[in-house]
């Protein structure tokens, strides 16, 4: 069977269920987080992760390019590390006389950025291009990144000893920030027995192909949203950038990366339109990292996913007309 044939968006649903059951086969008790892992991807958006060590943040992005038989790469950021380090580099062939393109850890399906903001600004800032265009620039010489393309970056949210802020404008870019966080008792005791034996990703066969996934994400751009529902993501946007809790509201960027993860959620649900559910499934790990809080917010220990919530209260949800109603 053909990849587009496999990729046709009623048979799209059922086969991101087995790529969700075939992760979650190894990473216990976090289908949420899988599926907006995916949604995620769906949508060609990139992931912050920022968690805790050890809760599986490396193996679910190793999982996950297993059963997409997708290739993976993993940069460990450290302050010494250099932007040829991510991007790759120009090596010189005396016998040819000529400059080859020696790829770095950037150049694969899924990378993973581990410890992101332990690196130098400067060393950030080599992702900002890949993230953005999926190209990188060496020497001159532009490279394109392999489709589909997804970064998953971490970082660790109680040890900021030796690390480097990231900026807004950088934090802007991730469509979600997601955390894991510990299992459940019974899930810890079933992730033991799991790894007791063989390592699990051994048994993990690949579910689809990653250019089946490149043509679901020119698909979930075709889902159709309405005006009234773009309507509702544009008011709360506005009323963020207003709000007494805020110094920063969610920017143009944001609001188009919420509508676009609404996107992905209904594609995954089987639907060839968004409905209001969507956008309010998506709207925490899609806006909570872009707001900036308030000195007396930050103060009082307000999550920005209180506000988030907040917003989504005094949401307006459109209703459709009844079928027969007449105006």
């Amino acid at each position: 069977m053909s990849a587009s044939s496999l990729s046709n968006q009623d048979f799209a649903p059922e086969l991101l269920e087995r790529v969700i059951y075939r992760v979650g086969s190894v990473i216990v008790g976090k289908e949420a987080q899988i599926r907006l892992t995916l949604m995620s991807m769906l949508c060609g958006g990139h992931i912050l992760l920022e968690d805790i060590p050890g809760v599986g943040k490396t193996m679910l992005v190793r999982t996950l390019a297993a059963c997409l038989g997708a290739s993976f790469g993993r940069i460990q950021f450290t302050y010494d590390l250099m932007p040829a380090d991510v991007t790759g580099t120009s090596v010189y062939r005396q016998q040819s006389g000529t400059f080859e393109f020696r790829p770095g850890p950037i150049m694969n399906n899924l990378v993973l950025a581990d410890e992101l903001n332990r690196a130098s600004p400067r060393t950030q800032s080599a992702l900002l291009e890949a993230m953005e265009e999926r190209k990188v620039t060496v020497d001159g010489h532009t490279h394109p990144l392999p489709r589909p393309f997804l970064l998953l970056a971490t970082q660790n949210p109680l040890q900021f000893e030796g690390t480097y802020r990231l900026p807004e404008a950088q934090l802007d870019r991730f469509l979600m920030r997601i955390q894991l966080g510990y299992p459940d008792p019974d899930q810890e005791v079933e992730l033991l027995s799991r790894m007791a034996g063989a390592d699990p990703l051994e048994r993990i066969k690949p579910v689809m192909l990653a250019e089946e996934m490149a043509n679901m994400q020119r698909e979930v751009k075709n889902v159709f949203v309405d005006d009234a529902i773009k309507l509702m993501l544009v008011q709360t946007a506005v009323a963020s950038r207003s709000h007494a809790k805020l110094q920063l509201g969610i920017s143009p960027r944001g609001t188009l990366a919420w509508m676009q993860a609404s996107q992905a959620a209904a594609y995954m649900a089987g639907r060839s339109y968004v409905i209001p559910d969507d956008v309010k499934l998506v709207a925490e790990p899609v806006l909570a990292h872009r707001l900036v809080l308030s000195h007396e917010a930050l103060l009082a220990g307000t999550p920005s996913e209180d506000v988030v919530r907040e917003l989504l209260s005094r949401l307006t949800i459109p209703v459709a007309p009844r079928k027969g109603a007449t105006s």
